[in-house]
């Protein structure tokens, strides 16, 4: 079972940290290391990129917004589980460790879909759970002008500094400065089909700001939804691609791997 306390880890012994933060020493000779260890708490980030864990981050799409995130040793992460009454698609059987809802609505926050007890995230703030750092971002219904727009929280979900960016139901275009505060997006999980969410040119318009390396489509018609949306075609024109090969799964082991230029990888909604 995951471990989901926090600690800070010094040869031969293990001692308590406030929650957040994690520093490794590898051996002895790295003295210098450990006497910063006892003066300061460094954020995880700056020594786990992927070798403490050695792990592979997999994605997998349950259809609509509903996605799995997860990595060996790291909290498992499932946003915006759908009621399958509401949207079409295989009832959801999940197990996770985390999850997000980016708005309330049956098609992204059905928490009977996944099982144990999981820790919920469901608007803006900052989070590390179990070696995982999500950012929440709320983006509609933020401004006086849109006190009456259904609110919409996106996250920003690191992996040992792969960065998955879920967009939730974002229904407009983020200003540059928005997303520069954002920082560098590695994969994107983007609607794509309209609806409550962006339809494919604004879709591509929000791709084209954020620079990721990797896209994946989501909230789009399937021969399983039930909900009026567009189909994934219109995406694919819209980023100058006649068609793609799908596959069941994403699965990446550090961000040196991920292309340099901005690639779409169109997962199959798998069932339980």
């Amino acid at each position: 079972m995951l471990d989901l306390t926090y600690q800070w880890i010094i040869p031969n012994r293990h001692r308590s940290a406030p929650a957040g933060y994690c520093l490794t020493v590898l051996d002895f000779e790295k003295a210098m290391l450990k006497m910063i260890a006892d003066l300061y708490l460094l954020p995880v980030s700056m020594y786990n990129q992927g070798s403490i864990n050695g792990g592979c981050m997999e994605i997998t799409w349950y259809g609509h917004s509903c996605f799995r995130i997860t990595e060996r040793n790291l909290a498992s992460v499932v946003t915006d589980p759908y009621d399958h009454r509401a949207v079409g698609h295989d009832p959801l059987k999940l197990k996770a460790d985390i999850v997000t809802v980016s708005h309330a609505a049956p098609g992204h926050n059905y928490l009977n879909g996944v099982k144990g007890e999981p820790f919920i995230i469901s608007g803006p703030g900052e989070f590390e759970i179990g070696g995982v750092f999500i950012t929440g971002v709320q983006t509609n219904g933020h401004t006086k002008k849109t006190t009456d727009e259904p609110r919409n929280t996106l996250y920003l979900i690191d992996y040992n500094g792969i960065n998955v960016l879920h967009l939730g139901a974002i229904n407009r275009v983020p200003t540059q400065t928005e997303v520069e505060t954002l920082g560098p997006v590695h994969i994107v999980l983007v609607p794509v089909g309209g609806g409550s969410g962006l339809n494919a040119a604004k879709a591509a318009e929000i791709i084209s700001l954020l620079e990721p390396n990797l896209v994946i489509p989501m909230h789009y018609a399937t021969p399983q939804s039930t909900i009026k949306l567009e189909p994934l075609s219109k995406f694919l024109k819209e980023m100058g691609l006649t068609a793609v090969t799908t596959q069941p799964s994403l699965k990446v082991t550090s961000v040196n791997s991920l292309p340099e230029e901005t690639q779409v990888i169109v997962l199959d909604p798998v069932g339980n």
